[in-house]
Formats: structure tokens, sequence, C-alpha cells
């Protein structure tokens, strides 16, 4: 047990490391080699988990969906919410995520490791599929194209505020695009309930933050 601990560590602090490299220089630019010293780990153990810089991409890419970082709540819409607005809070100061972007626009690269977007569509087609199916969502409204739709949308906003503040007003940015988007989508009854306001994404954040230490405090007393 303490031998795969170790081997989840080492292959989370490479990840880490890789997404350090890859948002600073970009794909092309970047070395195993600066990978390894950024991980601190062995050659041998960035190997054994990662065989190239293609596969450390891709595992990189796959790390951008971390379910853990909202809460189930009533409404499913108010979940997607929470999702597009703790990511924008994140994304500032977030390796994986600042990686992800700079991956996913890479035209180059995109056709050996992929990109991000399939997963957060495959995520907000979920959730709006859900909320459908519990009168959230208005009839005429097709998940799919919806998670299509909002991804543009999201990714030329996330643009603009990296562009014109360095992300640092992407919480108000988003916050308006949901406020433009969802009375296309969601119910009149379930609209008045949302919560979008820009800084919606810090309290879901120290929302899980409070629950974490109540787990971790109970783990304690027992």
């Amino acid at each position: 047990m303490a031998q795969q601990e170790r081997a989840i560590r080492t292959r989370r602090a490479v990840i880490e490391a890789a997404a350090s490299v890859f948002a600073e220089r970009g794909y092309a630019a970047a070395t195993m080699a600066e990978i390894l010293q950024q991980a601190g780990v062995t050659k041998g153990a960035l190997y054994f988990h990662f065989e190239s810089k293609e596969v450390l991409a891709q595992a990189v890419i796959n790390a951008q969906v971390d379910t853990e970082l909202w809460m189930p709540r009533e409404l499913k819409l108010q979940e997607w919410v929470d999702v597009g607005m703790t990511l924008a809070h994140r994304i500032p100061d977030d390796v994986i995520l600042l990686a992800g972007i700079r991956l996913s626009a890479d035209m180059q690269g995109r056709s050996r490791f992929g990109s991000a977007w399939p997963a957060w569509i495959g995520l907000v087609t979920g959730l709006l599929a859900q909320a459908k199916e519990r009168g959230e969502v208005l009839p005429h409204v097709d998940p799919v194209e919806t998670a299509e739709c909002f991804l543009g949308a999201w990714v030329g906003t996330q643009l603009v505020s990296e562009t014109e503040s360095r992300w640092s007003d992407l919480g108000r940015r988003i916050s308006v695009l949901y406020n433009h988007v969802l009375p296309a989508v969601a119910t009149p009854a379930a609209l008045v309930r949302l919560d979008t306001a820009p800084d919606r994404g810090a309290r879901v954040l120290a929302e899980l933050q409070e629950a974490a230490a109540d787990r971790e405090l109970v783990a304690v007393q027992a």
C-alpha cells in the first residue's frame, strides 16, 4: 500500500511539473529534461509512468476535469454554474489548467495529444441532460448542442480575459456569460434560484475546503 501511494504521488508530481513547463513554454519548446528537473524525481521514475512527452501531454490534458472541485446541488443547473465559476476562479493560479489551455490551443500538437475540450463538453452535456430530466431545462434545449456552444463562448471569454487582464476579471466575465446563456436554457422556476454571482467560484471552493476540514476532524476523533 505504501509503495502504491508513493507511485501515485510520483505520478502526480511529474504531471504537475510537466504542466508547469507546458504552461510556460508550450509543448514544442518543452523538454523531458526540464520536466525531470522540475519534478525532482529520478529519470527511471519519470519514464516508468510516462514513456514520452506526448504521453505526458495527454496526462496533463486528462487531469483537467476534477469532479471533487464542486459539490452536488439540488439543482443540476447550479452544478453546471459551479463548474464554470470554480474553473474561472482557479485558472490564474492552477498550472494544470493553464497547461490545458495552452495545449488545447496548440494547433500542431492537438492531433497527437488531443485537447481538454471533449472532456468539458462531456461533463456539461451530462449535467444538462440530468437537469432536463428533472424539469430544470426548457424542452427544446439539446444538451450536446448547448454544451458545445457554451464551450466556444467559454474559450472566447477566457481568451479575452487573458489578453485584457491576465484572468483577473474572468469570474466577472463568466458570470456575465452565464447570465446571457441561462435564460435560453433554464425554466423560469429554475432560473430564479440560480446563483451566478462573480464570487460564486470562490465561495464554492471555500465551502469545499471547510467540508474537507470537517471530514479530517471526524477522522481524527474516530
